[in-house]
């Protein structure tokens, strides 16, 4: 008797939607902490001291140079043989994040840059601090700027987690894939994974959208 692919469905939903879960904790936690990284990269990228400015540029620029794969191969491999022992999860999460902060660090730093300098200055004039004044006055233009690029960038985050599944971590492609190998119906679960992850990334542009209302400039 032939099993229809909703029957297969039905019994690899267990799986499946662990590894949904999976997927969806590394995106969200190497955004986040990509995201948080790559401000302050920006930060340094733009009012940092000489030193620090070449520091921070050399790691931005060897980071986005680097494939995703070799990042992840490199946090769990590399940082293992030197004492620094990770599990799979934790290992993909630490190269999402990186990578996500360099990406996000050019972001900040183009965004800073073009906020007319005056503005900075009008800021110190008043007394703000540099806290204050990137909180209320630099914070909300860049963020209005980069808002259209980051939703790029944390979907882009979404899709480099399929990478994980080359040092075991049971995100949602590595599942499909054992599912596949029982079922052999690779078009139809290849089919549904594509969907759950289009779901996702659909639900980070709304995300971004909700909060490019919230920010924008009332005309």
């Amino acid at each position: 008797m032939e099993v229809s692919f909703i029957d297969q469905l039905w019994l690899a939903r267990i799986p499946l939607f662990k590894g949904l879960g999976i997927s969806v904790s590394i995106s969200f936690l190497s955004i986040v902490a990509g995201t948080v990284l790559g401000v302050f990269v920006g930060l340094a990228l733009v009012y940092g001291y000489r030193p620090v400015r070449w520091i921070v540029r050399g790691y931005t620029d060897f980071i986005r140079g680097t494939p995703v794969l070799v990042l992840v191969l490199a946090s769990y491999y590399v940082l293992s043989a030197i004492g620094i022992d990770l599990g799979p999860f934790q290992a993909g999460v630490l190269a999402l994040a990186v990578f996500c902060s360099s990406h996000v660090g050019e972001l900040v730093r183009g965004a800073l840059q073009s906020i007319p300098k005056g503005q900075t200055e009008a800021a110190k004039a008043i007394g703000l601090t540099f806290a204050q004044t990137f909180a209320y006055v630099l914070g909300p233009q860049a963020l209005r700027q980069a808002l259209p690029a980051w939703v790029n960038t944390a979907a882009e985050m979404v899709k480099a987690s399929t990478l994980l599944s080359i040092i075991g971590v049971g995100e949602l492609l590595l599942r499909t894939q054992e599912v596949i190998s029982r079922t052999f119906m690779s078009l139809e679960f290849y089919f549904f994974a594509g969907f759950l992850y289009f779901v996702i990334n659909y639900g980070i542009e709304r995300f971004g959208r909700y909060v490019e209302r919230k920010t924008a400039v009332p005309s």
